[in-house]
């Protein structure tokens, strides 16, 4: 009898939490272990569905590096990275990255939400003309090919998707006015549909426990980042790698009104639960 109660003192404990977010606008970051390993995709995917449940409206942005990578291989393509890590996206590469992303990648993370009771509905940028963009133009003027940078959110498609009780998930790969094709950073992509949808919260699913002083030692893990510590950390080196599209994109979100921003580890059973419906949370929470 007692392990019953415990569940539903651990259900009223999440009551405040589920009224707060009820009819609220949640954008996820899904990449990383949660995107690879079985057990992983599938309480991930159980998280989001009991978000959308209780009344949120979860809106999936995802990546897939590991996945496009491994399609170039197969093809003999040799995957190539800026001095900055950004992907040069040729001709060829730009057809694998859409094909992975748009296709078998998004249409994966659908079939399990539809798996675990949602209806989900796979996107791209270029469905709606959700995002587009313009070449994305390097710090040493080098020339990576089809990178783009986002120019506009145009946010119909996702808001007649929830509004018709459907979970959006969202392919990093944009367009633009004369109908070309753009990888975008799924970070950065994340943190533009954040902004654009004036989202409650922004959450990135990584392979760390969040912002760590020494990425070898868990134990210096930042709780909390403001947006005026970003340079300096950033100086510091602690702010570095794949870390700067996930803070600036925080840092772009909530210049927009999304009112928290978090970084969590997505190898956590049910790390989203934890974040969302509890006190404590999980990883480093960005602010102003």
């Amino acid at each position: 009898m007692q392990e019953f109660i415990s569940k539903a003192q651990t259900l009223i404990e999440a009551l405040p939490y589920i009224r707060d977010f009820v009819g609220k606008t949640v954008v996820i970051k899904y990449g990383g272990a949660a995107m690879l390993d079985p057990e992983l995709r599938k309480s991930t995917a159980d998280d989001i569905v009991l978000m959308k449940y209780v009344g949120m409206n979860p809106v999936i942005v995802h990546g897939g590096g590991p996945a496009i990578n491994a399609t170039l291989k197969r093809l003999d393509i040799q995957a190539q990275f800026s001095p900055q890590g950004l992907r040069i996206t040729d001709d060829a590469t730009i057809e694998v990255v859409e094909m992975v992303l748009a296709g078998r990648i998004n249409k994966d993370i659908v079939r399990l939400l539809n798996l675990a009771g949602a209806d989900a509905v796979g996107l791209s940028g270029k469905d709606g003309n959700l995002l587009f963009a313009r070449k994305l133009e390097t710090e040493d003027g080098a020339d990576i090919g089809h990178v783009g940078a986002i120019t506009g959110v145009h946010r119909k498609v996702v808001d007649v998707l929830t509004q018709a009780g459907m979970i959006p998930v969202i392919a990093p790969v944009a367009t633009d006015g004369t109908g070309g094709t753009w990888n975008i950073n799924a970070d950065t992509a994340a943190g533009e549909v954040a902004a654009a949808l004036r989202a409650e919260k922004l959450v990135f699913l990584t392979d760390t426990p969040g912002l760590l002083r020494d990425v070898n030692d868990p134990g210096t893990l930042i709780h909390q980042v403001r947006s005026t510590e970003v340079a300096k950390l950033r100086q510091d080196g602690i702010i570095a790698g794949g870390m700067i599209p996930k803070v600036e994109a925080c840092i772009k979100a909530l210049g927009y009104g999304v009112r928290k921003t978090h970084i969590i580890d997505g190898r956590v059973p049910h790390s989203l639960l934890l974040e969302i419906f509890t006190k404590e949370g999980l990883g480093t929470l960005v602010s102003q």
